[in-house]
């Protein structure tokens, strides 16, 4: 079953490699990844969709909480959350069909990004659910390209984040300890 998982961690190099180095150890598929800066430069939010065993969604939280670099994760599978994704269809279709595709495209609240004399190029928003029948509506216009985005999601309940303190790293034991001498 996929498990949605957003993680607040430090954007730092090899905070990525870390967490998805811990999933592949363990054999567990990455159906989504998606990675950004926060408001602070100094952290980013990852929101991972991933196949695993329900009877093994803490466990795997609890592990990703213990990651270096990692302040938290939290399993957003069944919580009040709200999950998008993000699609571009590339539409080629005869002349004929375009103004069907117009108006397929606003029923899904998709809009144009580029328009062309042989199609379009299309960008939607939402649920996965709702974005493969948008795909599929479109394949059925002509020959169509697409990319996707990976999942975004975020939490609706209002409790405040707990923040656990960066896990020290032998380098930050030695700076301490050269800071240490120096201001003695």
């Amino acid at each position: 079953m996929l498990q949605v998982i957003s993680l607040l961690l430090e954007n730092k190099p090899g905070a990525l490699l870390r967490v998805t180095g811990l999933l592949s150890a363990r054999g567990y598929n990455i159906e989504s990844l998606t990675v950004a800066r926060t408001l602070d430069p100094e952290l980013s939010r990852m929101t991972i969709v991933v196949d695993v065993d329900p009877a093994l969604r803490s466990q795997v939280i609890k592990q990703m909480n213990k990651l270096i670099n990692v302040l938290q994760a939290v399993d957003l599978t069944e919580t009040p959350s709200v999950c998008r994704d993000m699609v571009l269809v590339r539409v080629r279709t005869v002349q004929e069909s375009r103004t069907a595709v117009l108006k397929e495209a606003e029923i899904f609240g998709a809009r144009v990004i580029s328009s062309a004399v042989d199609g379009f190029v299309l960008e939607a928003s939402g649920a996965p659910e709702k974005l493969e029948e948008f795909i599929q509506v479109m394949r059925s216009y002509g020959e169509s390209d697409v990319t996707r985005a990976g999942t975004v999601a975020m939490s609706l309940e209002t409790k405040k984040l707990r923040l656990q303190p960066p896990v020290p790293t032998r380098a930050d034991a030695k700076l301490e300890q050269t800071n240490g001498v120096l201001n003695a």
